[in-house]
C-alpha cells in the first residue's frame, strides 16, 4: 500500500469527525440517544468511577462539565437550517455561567 492510498483510507475514516458532521449528529441527537449509548455509558462509569476512588474533586467537576455541555448543546443550538438567535443564545450563555460558577466555587472558593 502506498502512502497515497494510506492518505485516502485515513481521510476517508475520519471524515465523520469534521466538524459539520459532529454538528449536525450532535443537533439531531435527543439527550436519551446520548446518555443510552452503551459508549457513553460506559466512559462516564470509569470517569466517575476513578474520580471517586481517587477523590479527585477535578475529575469530578470536569465530568459534570462535560455532561452540563452536552445538555446546553443540546437545548441550546438551533435546529439543523436555522440560524443561531437571541432566544437560543441566552440559555446558553446562562448555563454556561452557571457551569463555570459551579466549578470556579468547587475548585477556587470553597476550602476542603
Amino acid at each position: 500500500m502506498d502512502k497515497q492510498q494510506l492518505a485516502e483510507k485515513t481521510v476517508e475514516a475520519l471524515r465523520p469527525f469534521e466538524t459539520a458532521n459532529l454538528m449536525t449528529t450532535l443537533q439531531n441527537l435527543t439527550l436519551k440517544q446520548i446518555f443510552t449509548h452503551p459508549a457513553v455509558l460506559i466512559c462516564i462509569a470509569l470517569i466517575f468511577f476513578f474520580g471517586v476512588i481517587k477523590k479527585s474533586k477535578t475529575v469530578l467537576l470536569t465530568l459534570f462539565a462535560l455532561i452540563g455541555m452536552i445538555v446546553i448543546l443540546r437545548y441550546a443550538m438551533p435546529a439543523p437550517g436555522e440560524e443561531l438567535s437571541l432566544k437560543s443564545l441566552i440559555p446558553f450563555a446562562f448555563c454556561g455561567l452557571g457551569i463555570g460558577g459551579v466549578i470556579i466555587y468547587f475548585s477556587l472558593i470553597k476550602s476542603d
